[in-house]
């Protein structure tokens, strides 16, 4: 019997840069950028659908959803979402994609097979970002201007939930048990039980909490402190932080490799990305990216 060869993936990065109009390719095995894909004005948030074909890029200066093909590496089309589309989230069944718009309070949802604008969800004042539940069921949101996190459920607001000062990132354990919300205005992080829809914690982090991911076995959230410079690591299972790492200026964007051994990490101000070994919580690399890119989100995939 023939054994077949082993089958081999690879690990992409993708990041962000509203300095260029661009989002580049890193390759996680060498950790170098290899590829520039142009998209249209000031690129800030990213999704991708389940099965790693399309990424879906709000382009925050001319209120379009960029869409990229991951196998061409190219822009394939352009969704007007009628708003200053800022964060994006895509449902795990991959039908649907949610994007907040920041200047009208609302959610656009999107049917994938279409590129289509099919319904609009009033939220808080102005929606930030977004993530969905392993299930599918809930959409939850950040309204950083309202100081509150919205509830949907299909295309109905269910619960609204109050948290910190100016809400901003926002991470769902895998799970689906708790979200964690970064709160930029009060430098400290909201732990939501989904089940009762209630903050159940508080953590205090560094100054100005952005972004957050959760790694995949569920055990530590990683927080990006944009005014310190820093990352947070907390133990879900205490809800305490456990380390902080130092990494460039002004981090932003952040996004954990699927086995959880690295975290990969947006310097706005830099220019770069570091690399942070979950072992040992230290920076093992730093990857430039542009002159003037200003990376600010990051995402993760498999390729195989």
């Amino acid at each position: 019997m023939i054994t077949p060869p082993p089958i081999i993936y690879s690990v992409f990065a993708y990041v962000a840069n509203p300095g260029n109009n661009t989002v580049s390719i890193i390759d996680t095995e060498t950790n170098l950028m290899i590829y520039n894909i142009l998209v249209r004005s000031i690129p800030y948030r990213l999704a991708i659908t389940p099965d790693g074909m399309r990424i879906y890029v709000a382009n925050y200066g001319d209120l379009t959803i960029s869409v990229i093909d991951t196998i061409a590496n190219a822009e394939t089309a352009t969704i007007f979402t009628g708003g200053d589309p800022s964060g994006l989230a895509i449902t795990p069944d991959g039908t649907r994609i949610y994007v907040t718009n920041e200047d009208n309070n609302t959610i656009s949802v999107i049917d994938i097979a279409t590129n289509t604008v099919i319904s609009t969800v009033y939220v808080g004042t102005n929606p930030n970002e977004m993530a969905i539940t392993p299930d599918g069921k809930y959409t939850y949101v950040t309204n950083s201007g309202s100081d509150n996190v919205s509830v949907i459920n299909t295309n109905t607001v269910v619960s609204t939930i109050s948290v910190g000062y100016k809400p901003s990132g926002l991470a769902i354990t895998p799970d689906g048990n708790h979200a964690y919300v970064t709160n930029k205005f009060s430098d400290n992080v909201s732990v939501i039980n989904t089940d009762i829809n209630k903050v159940i914690s508080t953590i205090f982090v560094g100054y100005k909490p952005s972004g957050i991911a959760i790694t995949p076995d569920g055990n530590h959230a990683y927080v990006t402190n944009v005014g310190s410079n820093n990352i947070s690591v907390i133990n879900t299972a205490t809800n305490t932080v456990t380390a902080t790492v130092f990494v460039g200026d002004a981090p932003s964007g952040i996004a954990i490799t699927p086995d959880g051994t690295h975290v990969y990490v947006t310097n706005e101000f830099n220019d770069n990305v570091s690399v942070i070994n979950t072992a040992t919580n230290t920076v093992t690399s730093t990857i430039d990216i542009k002159i003037n890119s200003f990376p600010i989100r990051i995402l993760i995939k498999n390729c195989m």
